[in-house]
């Protein structure tokens, strides 16, 4: 069933109170505030505000940027500069090997266990489950820049486009009826329900791994707050801001070698920031390829490393360039 075309201009200036129904006001914000650790708990939602953003569920949200103020207390070393970079980079591939490429648009295969690895790095990300993601980015292709798209810059502006629309009610849902062929599997069902839970661990193996550092390699300068604020919250909130620019900028700038019916550009910076995404216009024209970098000039970051995975055997059935696709392009 398509969803419920989203109000034109969605503000973001209110909480989405519940519907009227019989449980006490308590109740309610008792259960609002599991939903950042559970997001199968239910809250009845007025219709009227599904496309406000929520700004109650959006706290946890907010707070993760406000944590990278602790550099100025924390300080900085090469060791956690270094874990933050790690971090960035293994991430990045997975959000955009596993839960676009693969998840979103099946073009390849992989075994279960890898399938669950990605999955769980994936989920590290901050970027909600692998379920969600995908059947928002299926739902993104589908209705690419119209009103059913609900990351559209051309019509909602770049802040929304950018970081507004997955705050609100109607987006914190996964729409299983997107993504049957994944929702069979009960741990990624886990993954998108407790969509916190591994973030969480992430950020108490760091602390962890600092404390650890000081005491039996003081030399490095670290502590368990710096390995946190820098190898968790900084990384991840960059990580994030780069993977979203493909919503709110590659939708806007850059070249377009293929006439599509979207704004999609091809954005070479971009393409750098996000390990191969920047292609843009590429991937909207033929989205069922592994490979976004059309042409061999066209730095994929991702796709080099999907081509060593199915060179030691862990996926197969990288999905081609077909040469239909290469002709119709222009240079």
């Amino acid at each position: 069933m398509a969803p419920t075309e989203p109000t034109l201009m969605p503000r973001g200036d209110a909480i989405a109170p519940p519907a009227a129904e019989a449980v006490a006001p308590g109740s309610w914000l008792l259960r609002t505030l599991r939903r950042w650790f559970d997001t199968g708990v239910a809250v009845e939602i007025d219709a009227a505000r599904e496309d406000h953003i929520d700004w109650l569920r959006a706290v946890p949200f907010v707070a993760l940027h406000l944590a990278c103020i602790g550099v100025l207390w924390v300080g900085v070393s090469p060791s956690a500069l270094g874990v933050a970079g790690a971090l960035y980079a293994v991430r990045m591939f997975a959000l955009t090997g596993f839960y676009h490429r693969y998840f979103s648009h099946r073009s390849f295969r992989t075994s279960r266990g890898v399938q669950f690895v990605f999955a769980l790095i994936g989920a590290s990300c901050v970027q909600r489950g692998p379920l969600w993601w995908a059947a928002h980015h299926r739902n993104h292709h589908r209705h690419a820049d119209t009103t059913r798209d609900p990351h559209s810059p051309g019509l909602y502006g770049f802040l929304w486009s950018h970081a507004g629309w997955f705050l609100t009610p109607r987006n914190f849902r996964t729409d299983l009826s997107r993504v049957p062929d994944l929702a069979k599997f009960p741990e990624l069902r886990v993954l998108d329900r407790y969509d916190t839970l591994v973030p969480v661990l992430l950020a108490l193996a760091l602390y962890a791994l600092g404390v650890l550092l000081q005491h039996v390699a003081p030399g490095l300068g670290t502590s368990g707050g710096q390995m946190l604020i820098w190898g968790f919250f900084v990384s991840t909130v960059v990580l994030f801001h780069a993977t979203v620019t493909i919503n709110s900028l590659a939708h806007r700038y850059g070249m377009r070698r293929y006439d599509t019916h979207d704004d999609s550009r091809n954005n070479v910076w971009l393409a750098l920031l996000t390990f191969g995404e920047g292609w843009h216009n590429n991937h909207h024209f033929f989205p069922g390829s592994s490979r976004q970098g059309f042409r061999w000039w066209e730095i994929d970051i991702t796709w080099y490393g999907l081509k060593l995975m199915a060179m030691l055997g862990l996926v197969q059935g990288l999905k081609p360039v077909p040469a239909w696709v290469l002709s119709k392009g222009r240079n």
